[in-house]
């Protein structure tokens, strides 16, 4: 018995020597991804990125995308890569307003014009404000980039839904925090729903609108259970790409390097895409029968109006958290860029 576990012993200390002998640059990396969005042309951009990190480490690095939540859902992939248990993930930082203070930032409504508006501030911001680098840090996380999100609009059966006061008693779909009080603002009741549960949720009645943007209204064919179309409402950025410290830490630097800057140019990939994608997607879920109207004359001012300071607010909660500085100054960095 002593013999066998001796031999297997120096079995293993063969294996572990020839595998800390491995060149590091012959060493591969099959990394996984877990997603919370379902496979689909409007998340597009990150698939290539992951080809194009195979292809610029000549195969060494791999990454496994596993979809709609296969590896964990939208609140949970981002703390499970942090930890360890998976390599990358993706998910709004509006699932994690108590951890990525900073982050939920951008994600509140009526602040941002167009997507790439609100990429160009949020890079601004990750680059002046230490903030939004020791959210990451706090939850193990390393940055890539982020995609920049198109206009919203709700979604519903009923033909009237260009009113706000027929809103009222509604149940819209919502997430996040800034988001619920959107709604019950002009007296609808918000469902926090992920995006993946949408499509069932208005066909059973669970939701009388649904709260998306035209690519993903796209992607999850609403059209088939809600063709009328309510907006543009707002605008605001999306969901995060990166990668967990612990891997990160196992990536040699020269591969560092090029996560690094495929990311930049990723970012840059996702804005040139999201404006046409959208744009095409009004026009495909037109033609399969979806309805766009924009809100009567007023009647989104009356909205924004019912709202409260969503940016005053936000400064407030960091003041309370010892966060205020640093919050402050982007509130003043928002105010220079785009007059807000």
């Amino acid at each position: 018995m002593k013999s066998r576990i001796l031999v297997l012993t120096l079995s293993m200390l063969l294996v572990l020597s020839w595998a800390a002998a491995v060149p590091a640059a012959e060493q591969k990396f099959k990394l996984r991804m877990g997603h919370y969005l379902a496979k689909g042309p409007f998340v597009a951009p990150e698939e290539n990125f992951a080809k194009k990190i195979e292809e610029r480490t000549n195969g060494r690095v791999t990454i496994d995308i596993a979809w709609a939540n296969a590896l964990g859902k939208a609140e949970e992939v981002l703390t499970l890569a942090g930890r360890g248990a998976i390599d990358m993930g993706v998910a709004a930082p509006g699932y994690y307003a108590n951890q990525l203070l900073f982050w939920k930032a951008f994600q509140m409504p009526y602040q941002f014009t167009t997507p790439g508006e609100a990429i160009k501030v949020l890079l601004k911001c990750y680059e002046a404000v230490p903030g939004y680098k020791q959210d990451m840090d706090k939850m193990g996380l390393i940055w890539l980039y982020q995609q920049p999100l198109g206009l919203y609009y709700i979604t519903g059966k009923y033909t009237d839904g260009d009113r706000i006061a027929n809103l009222k008693g509604k149940k819209i779909r919502s997430f996040g925090e800034y988001f619920p009080k959107s709604h019950m603002a002009i007296g609808a009741v918000p469902v926090n729903l992920f995006t993946t549960e949408i499509y069932e949720a208005l066909e059973r009645g669970v939701i009388d609108y649904s709260w998306l943007n035209a690519g993903n209204i796209h992607q999850y064919h609403l059209w088939e259970v809600a063709k009328y179309n309510y907006g543009p409402i707002t605008c605001f950025s999306g969901h995060n790409i990166v990668i967990g410290m612990p891997t990160w830490k196992k990536l040699p630097k020269d591969i560092q390097d090029i996560f690094i800057d495929q990311a930049k140019k990723s970012q840059q990939e996702y804005i040139d895409f999201v404006d046409g994608y959208e744009a095409n997607a009004v026009k495909l879920v037109t033609a399969a029968g979806g309805v766009f109207k924009e809100f009567q004359p007023g009647e989104l001012d009356k909205w924004k109006k019912a709202c409260p300071d969503y940016l005053s607010m936000w400064v407030k909660d960091c003041e309370g958290r010892g966060a205020g500085d640093q919050a402050r100054k982007v509130a003043q960095i928002w105010k220079d860029m785009i007059g807000k």
